[in-house]
């Protein structure tokens, strides 16, 4: 009987490898911006028990009302969730293990995200965040430090037009003294608000300044501005990070109805976002959060960060293909005892950090020079019967840069020189030394 095939589930995505090269460009780059600023690795579980969420996210928000994936743990009755974003998980981490005791620190975090929600381009039930945490920094520079991050990183990736925006949310009562005004606005004028805005009248009315409904948007025109509500603390934290910015040449828009989807920001919020991806135009967001410490049972701790819908960054990098070879050098042999020296040459050269495929079945010299071919290869080795009896390698340049380096179009050379050569051919930072045996650093 044959069986059914099965497919993944509704939003989950295969990553092809067609489509890693992106993604590896994408995560080599973000790791290096990270690093530069001094942000270090951190992972937490993708499983966190549920009341990290409630309480850190709020019980009013989308994200805990409608999005997680919860569920009641069959051993201990304890109810657990996927975790839809990562700040409140790497709050509780740093809470639980005491990673303040030394002073203020900068965490960055990558992985999968999780939200019950409709699939559509850019908005998927299992997603990949980057993001960073500066915890226990009190004013605005750390904000504009982690803008320019962000900037440096849009640039390297080449990512095109994306434009900044800001706003500040204030602090806690300044809020609630807005709130109350808002409320009050929006109960008067509910006829002309679409249906979400309506049910978040009560519970969650800054919510409703980020409707994207017409007539909501037309109300809320005459609606009361929380900048009006703001003190001269607040007002002078956000005038400096303009400042800041303008100082560096970083241009940016106030948005006045952006206001994130978490309950705990407060303060500077920003939004990376651009005109080419649709409705779902936000690359990366982030702002200040300074309560969230005493939410999850920790000490009062100032603190910001960000987080990079991965997905949505790759859309706007397919317009400009990665070029990926699969390897540095393809090696080729004549089967029998000619690979075994194939093989021996093969693993010298990963051992010098260069990317090696070895043709793997018998096949003649002109089928396997094909398939070196289109590995996109710099570099063939060839061991046939001749090299095996000389003790040397026939090394030939398969691309058109390539016959600029140290070697001519075809070359034998003695088997001993071949990975000192060919790591002087490609370059001495031939960008694959994490690969070399002995040498497995780096986090994540």
């Amino acid at each position: 009987m044959v069986q059914a095939t099965i497919s993944a589930v509704r939003g989950m995505n295969d990553l092809l490898p067609a489509q890693a090269a992106a993604l590896e460009h994408f995560e080599r780059l973000a790791t290096a911006c990270l690093r530069a600023y001094g942000y270090r690795y951190i992972r937490t579980p993708v499983v966190e028990p549920t009341a990290v969420f409630r309480r850190g996210l709020g019980e009013v928000t989308d994200i805990v009302e409608k999005e997680m994936y919860t569920f009641v743990d069959a051993l201990n009755g304890e109810s657990l969730t996927l975790r839809p974003e990562n700040t409140a998980g790497v709050v509780r981490a740093a809470i639980e293990h005491s990673l303040l005791h030394d002073g203020p620190c900068r965490l960055w975090y990558y992985g999968p995200m999780y939200r019950h929600e409709r699939p559509q381009r850019g908005r998927y039930r299992e997603f990949f965040q980057a993001g960073a945490e500066a915890l226990g920094f009190a004013g605005p520079e750390i904000e504009v430090e982690q803008i320019l991050l962000l900037q440096r990183l849009w640039q390297a990736l080449g990512l095109g037009p994306v434009r900044l925006q800001l706003n500040t949310l204030g602090q806690a009562a300044e809020r609630l003294a807005h709130r109350q005004q808002l409320v009050a606005f929006l109960q008067a004028h509910r006829a002309e608000l679409d249906a979400d805005a309506q049910r978040r009248v009560e519970n969650n009315p800054l919510r409703v300044l980020d409707s994207k409904h017409a007539a909501t948007q037309a109300c809320l025109a005459r609606a009361p501005r929380l900048l009006d509500f703001l003190g001269g603390a607040s007002l002078g934290h956000f005038e400096r990070v303009q400042q800041l910015l303008r100082q560096q040449g970083v241009a940016f828009e106030i948005n006045e109805r952006l206001v994130r989807g978490m309950d705990y920001y407060n303060l500077t919020v920003f939004e990376w976002v651009t005109d080419r991806l649709g409705a779902q135009g936000t690359i990366c967001g982030g702002g200040r959060y300074d309560g969230l410490f005493e939410l999850l049972g920790g000490k009062p701790t100032p603190a910001c960060g960000f987080s990079i819908g991965v997905e949505r960054v790759l859309a706007l990098l397919e317009a400009e293909p990665i070029d990926d070879p699969a390897c540095d050098v393809y090696v080729l042999h004549q089967g029998g005892p000619t690979f075994d020296a194939a093989l021996r040459a093969a693993e010298s050269l990963r051992d010098a950090g260069i990317e090696v495929i070895l043709h793997a079945a018998e096949a003649s010299m002109k089928s396997q020079m094909r398939k070196a071919d289109a590995s996109g290869a710099e570099y063939a080795v060839i061991v046939g019967t001749e090299e095996l009896a000389e003790g040397t390698v026939t090394v030939r340049a398969l691309r058109a840069a390539s016959e600029a380096a140290p070697f001519a179009r075809q070359e034998r050379i003695a088997a001993g020189q071949l990975a000192d050569r060919l790591v002087d051919a490609l370059g001495a930072d031939c960008g694959h030394e994490d690969c070399a045996i002995g040498d497995a650093g780096g986090a994540g």
